[in-house]
């Protein structure tokens, strides 16, 4: 059954109800997170050696094995799979056919929409099928919002919209600035503007924010380096593709704002979150830099580039490096005009 995000809470309170549960999507650290939840509500914890079997990619011939396999002390046991892909579907149709109540939680990063694995599990009324996309703008706030909640932490609104913009699109990595802030917060804190400032240091997201506002600028240098910093931390084409276009999207609103009009000033201090005062400079180079309908072009490019990151077997850090390249040389044409 495919899982929409109204009805994933009935995934996430009881994962019990399915035989096999499939992780896909962008967002390899939600997937992580969510198979973990899984996995814990099944078995208590996430290595209790007698209940959960964990598999990667070099043991997945296994899979059949230990989806049959009985519990020995008891209790259901749960089957977690890492960088599964449609070379299992013969396994796990196997496992469907047989009488067995361990739950298989399948982690599938970049699984295609036409996989066969998830066409089969979309189909099943007993199986769930969820997609794990990175989160944004208001959805974003809510999670992290939620996160600092559990340490009975609380965060001004300010302080919230600017973190949003900073936190890159991997749950994992997001949830770990958090934790550093909630501890920084101590119980019962606040966080204010000034206290995220100082606690969120050069994490990976920054180097994207780098290279972005070297890109639109025009100074190949610094973007070259920023774009190469960003990929040595580990943040995926993918990520820095949504990045990208965010900061283009919010160019272009303001672009269009004073199409329209409105003052340069008044466009800018309408983004939400607002532009950090130490890029004010740089987000205003690149406004004089772009027009509307560069930027619009400049969006498609963006959206090609994280498509075709997307395709099994794409060289993605070269297209990446190449599409940063590009962009940064319009930007350095624009500005000799």
């Amino acid at each position: 059954m495919k899982i929409d995000a109204r009805s994933l809470p009935r995934v996430t309170r009881d994962p019990g109800a399915w035989r096999v549960i499939l992780l896909h999507g962008d967002d390899t650290g939600l997937i992580r997170e969510r198979a973990q939840d899984a996995v814990r509500q099944i078995a208590g914890s996430t290595d209790d050696p007698f209940r959960v079997s964990v598999l990667d990619k070099e043991t997945h011939d296994r899979l059949e094995e230990e989806a049959t396999a009985l519990s020995l002390m008891g209790g259901r046991r749960v089957v977690r799979v890492r960088d599964a892909s449609d070379t299992l579907l013969k396994a796990v149709t196997n496992v469907l056919e047989q009488p067995t109540d361990t739950l298989v939680v399948l982690e599938a990063p970049g699984l295609p929409s036409r996989s066969k694995l998830r066409a089969l599990l979309e189909k099943r009324q007993d199986c769930a099928s969820v997609g794990c996309h990175p989160e944004e703008g208001r959805t974003l706030e809510a999670t992290i919002t939620q996160m600092l909640a559990s340490h009975t932490v609380r965060i001004e609104p300010d302080a919230l919209h600017w973190l949003t913009g900073r936190l890159g699109a991997d749950r994992g990595a997001a949830r770990s600035e958090v934790e550093k802030l909630a501890l920084y917060a101590g119980d019962t804190g606040t966080l204010t503007l000034d206290d995220v400032h100082a606690c969120i240091g050069d994490a990976g997201s920054v180097s994207i924010e780098d290279a972005a506002f070297a890109a639109t600028e025009g100074r190949r240098t610094e973007a070259d380096l920023a774009i190469e910093r960003a990929l040595a931390e580990g943040i995926s084409p993918i990520t820095i593709a949504r990045a990208f276009l965010s900061h283009l999207h919010r160019l272009r609103r303001v672009r269009a704002a004073m199409t329209d009009g409105e003052s340069r000033g008044d466009a800018i201090k309408g983004l939400k979150p607002p532009v950090f005062f130490k890029r004010t400079a740089s987000f205003n180079r690149a406004i004089e830099l772009w027009s509307l309908p560069a930027l619009t072009e400049a969006l498609k490019d963006t959206q090609a580039l994280e498509l075709a990151c997307k395709q099994t077997g794409a060289p993605d850090q070269l297209l990446c490096k190449r599409y940063v390249a590009t962009l940064t040389a319009k930007s350095a044409r624009a500005a000799r005009r």
